[in-house]
């Protein structure tokens, strides 16, 4: 078992040691573009799974890091008596487009104007650089030019999710065909969508057959993608061949390695289950995501449980790092 942990402990400070060169690289480059993409390639992580990794590990969202981390360092330099750069020209030093973007988005993270954060509101926040947004979380910055945000990494609660994963098994999956039905907008409204599969499904003989699958297919990341229009293919297994129509369409879901992760949930937990995956078992496991669209698979009814709780595995496609 300690051998087990130190194992553990050694691939998480890998992934951890990924996220700093990310962190570093964006303090270090705040006035250029700082795509998705080329963050990905910094990290050595899928494009497709990465930020909502991020967000897993470091109870933020890229874009919010990449945001408040531009108004921290304008508003570092906006305090710096020595420094006669007008506010125009910090605003296009921390990677804003024009004045007024930053001068609204430094008013609603710090509640003053940067005009009124040099002239008298420095002091109000000197201390911890405390934010007055309800929205952004602030932690604690570490420049050190070895990339150690260890204290950041430690001020989030990763290790304690409020769903515990039954356990993960690596799967080699095959390819698997499906119909679906596909719904676009948010999570919790996809129970349309299952009812109209439902009722395709019914009638063709399909909810009668034992080895049939019910399954959801994530193509978006919600901390990516606006919500209205996140991608959700909701779905069910068919044999090959099997015609669709309308609505209702076909699909492969790509067959691979897989990590499945077992969880029984109500809800309101999924997005915990997801965070336990991404945030505590993958940085830890030695693997890291491919980049196929990751799937939910249902094991039963919820409305059948005791306590209305889903049985599903989250199954990332992932590889050996």
């Amino acid at each position: 078992m300690p051998q087990q942990n130190a194992q553990k402990e050694y691939l998480r400070r890998q992934y951890t040691g990924r996220i700093n060169r990310v962190m570093d690289y964006i303090e270090n480059h705040l006035d250029d573009n700082l795509n998705l993409e080329t963050l990905a390639r910094v990290a050595n992580f899928s494009p497709f799974h990465f930020h909502r990794l991020f967000s897993a590990m470091t109870g933020e969202t890229l874009n919010r890091f990449i945001r408040r981390t531009r108004l921290e360092r304008a508003a570092a330099c906006l305090a710096d008596d020595h420094r006669f750069d007008t506010i125009a020209e910090i605003a296009y030093k921390c990677g804003f487009s024009s004045n007024a973007v930053f001068s609204r988005s430094f008013s609603d993270h710090f509640g003053m104007s940067p005009t009124d954060f040099r002239n008298e509101g420095y002091p109000d926040h000197s201390k911890n650089r405390k934010s007055h947004s309800k929205n952004d979380q602030t932690l604690s910055k570490n420049n050190n030019p070895q990339g150690d945000h260890g204290d950041y990494f430690r001020n989030i609660n990763i290790h304690k999710q409020k769903v515990k994963i039954m356990k993960v098994e690596i799967k080699n999956m095959p390819e698997i065909n499906v119909a679906y039905v596909r719904h676009l907008g948010n999570y919790s409204e996809v129970g349309n969508a299952f009812d109209k599969l439902m009722l395709w499904a019914g009638p063709r003989g399909l909810l009668d057959k034992p080895e049939a699958k019910m399954l959801a297919v994530y193509h978006d990341d919600p901390g990516i993608t606006e919500e209205s229009k996140l991608r959700t293919s909701v779905c069910i297994t068919i044999p090959d061949g099997m015609k669709t129509e309308g609505e209702v369409g076909a699909l492969k879901v790509a067959g691979g390695r897989y990590a499945c992760g077992r969880f029984e949930i109500t809800d309101e937990e999924f997005e915990d289950a997801w965070n336990a995956m991404m945030g505590e078992w993958l940085p830890e496991s030695g693997y890291v995501c491919e980049d196929n669209p990751p799937f939910e698979i249902y094991h039963n009814n919820y409305e059948e449980h005791p306590e209305r709780k889903h049985i599903v595995d989250i199954c990332i496609p992932v590889r050996p790092m």
